[in-house]
């Protein structure tokens, strides 16, 4: 069977099945290296599982959509790493499942603000944004303050995130609801930000 260019071009199904066969053939060859290179499937120094705290903050992270504003992701442009810090690297997520990669804008990327703030800028920046920052756009999030960190479902959080290859140990699944107790949205939320890009500072 002969596969003439106006052939492909007058049969819809066979161009259709060539171009999937072309996009799995690239794909493969830029996607399957990554699983075999050290740099993207492991830990750089100093990168650790979330704390349960930090766990539940990120959870929060995601249900309230910061991330449609904000990107974790410095790229390895020189405006970018002069204003927010060494680019990101792979090996700095290999414990987060979604990643937060991405290019939005909207807001700062926050990749590298743990630490750059302290807790209670971090609380009142989310509590009540335009108080700290005037010409903030961010919506206000006052009932983190007032809602308690969900304890229950942290355990099965990381039962889940450890069949992902996430090394939580027995001893550390079980101490996760007791570090949670007493603990608000507010104080998971703060957590997981001022853990955010500790690595490589």
């Amino acid at each position: 069977m002969s596969f003439s260019h106006e052939k492909v071009e007058t049969n819809n199904l066979l161009m259709i099945v060539l171009i999937l066969f072309v996009v799995a053939v690239g794909g493969m060859v830029e996607i399957v290296p990554l699983f075999f290179q050290k740099s993207t499937t492991q830990p750089i120094k100093g990168v650790v599982p979330d704390s349960p705290l930090r766990l539940a903050g990120r959870d929060i992270y995601v249900r309230e959509g910061c991330y449609n504003c904000h990107s974790q992701m410095i790229r390895p442009l020189v405006a970018e790493t002069l204003r927010y810090g060494h680019y990101s690297v792979a090996g700095e997520y290999v414990y987060d499942r979604p990643f937060q990669w991405g290019s939005k804008r909207t807001g700062p990327d926050l990749h590298r603000v743990g630490g750059k703030y302290s807790d209670e800028w971090q609380r009142l920046h989310l509590v009540s944004p335009r108080d700290l920052v005037p010409e903030s756009i961010m919506p206000a999030y006052p009932w983190l303050e007032k809602t308690p960190a969900d304890a229950g479902s942290i355990q099965q959080h990381m039962q889940a995130l450890r069949v992902a290859g996430v090394p939580y140990t027995d001893a550390e699944i079980a101490a996760a609801p007791a570090q949670l107790k007493d603990k608000t949205e507010l104080d998971a939320m703060v957590a997981y930000l001022q853990g955010l890009g500790l690595a490589l500072k």
